[in-house]
């Protein structure tokens, strides 16, 4: 696939200091705009969860026509007599975190995934869910196996279909498989699902979200991605502009309404942009934090903001230029968890496995001209 340069945003710490509302953009200091930007305020009784049922690790939010809030997590994260009371994977509450229904599991007919890790439902209503689980990671509780595989139910639970299958990943050239894919999301126009595939493969994965046909796919800087393949995640050091050429850890995506693709290109500390038919535009990189753990879009009808889970925060973006603007820190927060997603009343959800999971209630918007 042809190589696209594009342009690289670098947010250099020191500098920035220096530099008082201002970031770099290629090399140049820029003066931010003060604009206004999205309050919140952490939502402590949210969820309610069924005394009987515990909840594993919490890993992704999705939201539903009607506004509901669904969630997957891990039961087979909890230990001793909690495993025994795990609820099923699959939990859905309102807004207000009241609780409606639960399912999912092994099934006839598919293969559910042994370490469940992203959750969507797409604009027809469905629900697409998927895993990470690698066989040599020595988790308990888990079949040694690969998920390979995305499953696509009715908001029932009813089974409808699968891409690719467990532990049959061939490597980034396969295009029947995934290998541990992280997210997902439909985009409405074309009918396509796109697929940050992930923690075994390095690349954005693109299907018919009918029929499930590969449609295309692409890597760092629209390369062709190329296979590196081991359970164990590796931590990078060098945060160097433009980056590596491959991704590492494809951990979150979005596509926005205009077509723009946001990848979250974890361990390298950067968000990628792309045109939905895989053309690199530009990049930000954060080295001086644990930037690009996930990426999700304010809902307002521009989706102006971009927000992007970064170490103890999550960084508020301007969408088309990669500005940060500014950052989500409130009292209560435990940090800019491992997934995040948020609703259509612009409240964020953040999954945060092993701490549990949190709603940051949308309070408004605020003049400011703070920068990180």
């Amino acid at each position: 696939m042809k190589r696209y340069l594009g342009m690289t945003v670098l947010l250099a710490a020191g500098i920035a200091a220096a530099l008082p509302g201002k970031y770099l953009l290629g090399g140049t200091a820029m003066a931010q705009t003060p604009r206004a930007l999205p309050v919140f305020e952490f939502d402590k009784d949210w969820p309610k969860v069924p005394p009987q049922w515990k909840v594993g690790d919490v890993s992704s939010f999705t939201t539903d026509a009607q506004g509901n809030i669904w969630l997957i997590h891990r039961p087979r994260t909890l230990k001793g007599d909690d495993l025994k009371k795990a609820a099923p994977p699959v939990m859905v509450f309102d807004v207000d975190g009241n609780f409606i229904k639960a399912w999912g599991g092994d099934g006839p007919g598919y293969e559910w995934p042994q370490r469940e890790h992203g959750i969507y439902i797409d604009y027809k209503g469905f629900v697409w869910l998927g895993g990470n689980n690698c066989p040599g990671n020595g988790l308990e509780n888990l079949k040694p196996v690969a998920d390979d595989q995305l499953l696509k139910f009715t908001q029932d639970g009813k089974f409808v279909m699968q891409i690719g299958h467990s532990n049959q990943s061939k490597g980034n050239a396969d295009t029947q498989n995934l290998h541990r894919p992280a997210d997902e999301q439909v985009y409405a126009p074309t009918n396509e699902l796109f697929v940050a595939d992930g923690y075994g493969n390095h690349r954005v994965i693109v299907f018919d979200a009918d029929t499930g046909a590969f449609k295309r796919m692409w890597g760092a800087f629209s390369n062709e991605p190329e296979d590196d393949d081991h359970c164990e995640i590796v931590r990078k050091t060098n945060f160097d502009a433009p980056g590596p050429q491959q991704l590492s850890v494809v951990h979150s995506l979005r596509v926005a309404n205009d077509g723009l693709v946001y990848v979250a290109d974890r361990e390298n500390r950067r968000i990628q942009m792309f045109t939905n038919d895989g053309k690199f535009i530009k990049q930000l990189i954060k080295p001086d934090t644990l930037f690009a753990r996930s990426v999700a879009l304010s809902p307002d009808q521009e989706q102006q903001f971009l927000y992007v889970g970064d170490g103890d925060d999550i960084a508020i973006l301007d969408r088309k230029t990669l500005e940060i603007l500014g950052s989500i820190k409130v009292p209560g927060m435990q940090g800019g968890g491992h997934l995040i997603n948020t609703d259509a009343k612009g409240n964020i959800y953040i999954a945060n496995t092993g701490k549990g999971m949190q709603k940051l209630a949308f309070k408004g918007m605020k003049a400011t001209t703070a920068a990180r």
